[in-house]
């Protein structure tokens, strides 16, 4: 009989959550390698350069690949013959595991998890709770799929049933579209077909869990209808020409991954999840033995990629720049900021918001007229850090404060990540402002053109307090200019139209 050691287990949780935040796996790497190399779209390339150079520097420093190091998902299965050496919960010791992992002082993770999501979403200041799934099987091991997950992808998750003579494939086609960006693509999809409403989600969210194997399952072809739809559904969604951070390209997706379970004949549950960019995700057993070991990709297994501003980059001094300049900006604009910027996001922009509605004055602190806003929660520095990694949160989230922040505000422009709604357009184009994107998923990148940070407001927010950070050569592209057009739009259109006639994505028979 196998006896599981209450440390190892714990241990093994939280070594593995410090490992996955750090580390690709390998057969990520080598799939937006070959994305990298196959890429046509300037824009898209540029983009995937910087998420696969910001691995690399993860992976050389032991820092983590996104600012938002996720909330933890945990798949455990039980062997029937384990023994347990322990006077805590297979729960308690998950959440313990997570605790000491996301608390770790040489290599802080952000703590994101709020607790009472309906009342006062207050910070756990921990990560705690992870979201824990157990089943019981024969054996006498205990086996765990631990994983990151980002509120980039996971907020796109959708789910519908439809009846069973409806097409599958044309409402996975209608949907990934309106995702827009935050996902950042490229990464991977997972697709959870049949049983309930529930365990459609299940099968999504633990199907992202498998290695990245499309292209071994193209070279031997399909047997089942699971396998069909896979192929079907990547050839169909990259010819979409979302691309990589929704730019335009011909990777949207590195892989398509379907499970199904018998369901009831009157209907037909189909749940779809995204993964991001930061794919962070480990396999791993435990047989009593002592706690499980993490082996990190080579750092031959990166592609030799170096990366340097396209030879059209404008520079811009944030701290000089002005509205006629900023109408001279087109979508798809290269930029290199430099200078002092405000950051913020929704708590902040929630408060702010709030205090125009009751005539209140903003802190004597914050002055945002003539100013850029970064829409970023970072890590925590460590050592002789300025600031941890810092990449950009979606901005599709701050659209409904858009207008007051551009007008009563008097914000300048904005730097986030993904699309913006008609909303935001409609407020960019009636001041005349600009939105700018940075690179989800190159946020260690993007933390070393930060020179120097200080909080300015609301620090009780803590990660989502307001901070002045001066930045030197922060490369962002022009989303959407001052006319209301936007590179989310254009881009992927162009590139739809290119890849009809690129054959290397045409479907398979």
């Amino acid at each position: 009989m196998t006896v599981i050691n209450k440390k190892d287990f714990i241990d093994s949780i939280a070594d593995a959550l410090q490992f996955i935040a750090c580390y690709h796996p390998k057969d990520f790497i080598q799939a937006m390698s070959a994305a990298y190399e196959k890429e046509q779209s300037a824009a898209a390339k540029d983009a995937i350069a910087q998420i696969l150079i910001n691995s690399r520097m993860c992976a050389e420093d032991k820092r983590p690949i996104c600012q938002d190091t996720g909330i933890v998902n945990v798949f455990i299965k039980v062997g029937m013959s384990v023994q347990w050496d322990s006077d805590q919960s297979l729960e308690d010791m998950v959440n313990e595991g997570v605790r000491r992992a996301y608390t770790h002082p040489d290599n802080i993770l952000r703590a994101s998890i709020v607790s009472d999501p309906i009342g006062s979403r207050q910070n756990t200041k921990d990560n705690t709770p992870a979201v824990i799934y157990s089943e019981v099987v024969l054996g006498d091991k205990v086996e765990i799929h631990i994983a990151a997950k980002g509120a980039g992808s996971e907020n796109k998750a959708k789910f519908t049933v439809l009846n069973p003579t409806d097409n599958l494939v044309d409402w996975i086609l209608e949907t990934i579209p309106k995702m827009g960006a935050g996902w950042c693509p490229p990464g991977m999809i997972g697709i959870g077909v049949g049983g309930t409403a529930e365990k459609a989600m299940l099968m999504a969210k633990e199907s992202l869990m498998a290695p990245i194997d499309i292209q071994a399952l193209i070279e031997r072809g399909p047997v089942t209808a699971a396998e069909k739809l896979r192929i079907e559904l990547y050839d169909k969604i990259n010819q979409l020409g979302i691309g990589a951070q929704g730019l335009g390209g011909l990777t949207t997706v590195l892989d398509v991954k379907v499970s199904d379970y018998p369901t009831h004949a009157a209907s037909l549950p189909v749940a779809l999840i995204p993964n991001c960019a930061a794919t962070r995700h480990c396999h791993f057993q435990l047989d009593g033995s002592g706690p499980a070991e993490f082996t990190p990709p080579a750092l031959s297994d990166w592609p030799d990629i170096t990366w340097q501003a396209a030879a059209n980059t404008r520079h811009i001094n944030l701290d000089t720049v002005t509205a006629e300049e900023v109408k001279t900006w087109l979508p798809g604009d290269t930029l290199l900021l430099t200078g002092h910027l405000l950051t913020g996001r929704d708590a902040a922009h929630k408060k702010i918001a709030d205090l125009f509605a009751t005539q209140q004055p903003l802190p004597d602190s914050l002055d945002f007229h003539g100013r850029f806003i970064y829409y970023v929660g970072p890590v925590d520095p460590v050592k002789q850090e300025i600031v941890g990694p810092a990449g950009p949160t979606t901005a599709t989230r701050m659209d409904k404060f858009t207008d007051i922040m551009l007008g009563q505000a008097g914000l300048l422009g904005m730097i986030g990540k993904a699309e913006r709604g008609p909303e935001a357009i409609a407020a960019i184009k009636k001041h005349r402002s600009v939105s700018l994107i940075a690179v989800g998923g190159s946020a260690y990148l993007v933390s070393k053109a930060i020179k120097s940070a200080r909080i300015v407001a609301f620090e009780e927010l803590g990660m989502e307090a307001i901070r002045e950070f001066y930045v030197e050569n922060m490369p962002v592209t022009v989303a959407v200019d001052s006319l209301g057009q936007s590179v989310h739009e254009s881009g992927p259109k162009e590139w739809r139209q290119r890849i009809a006639d690129i054959s290397f994505n045409k479907p398979h028979s």
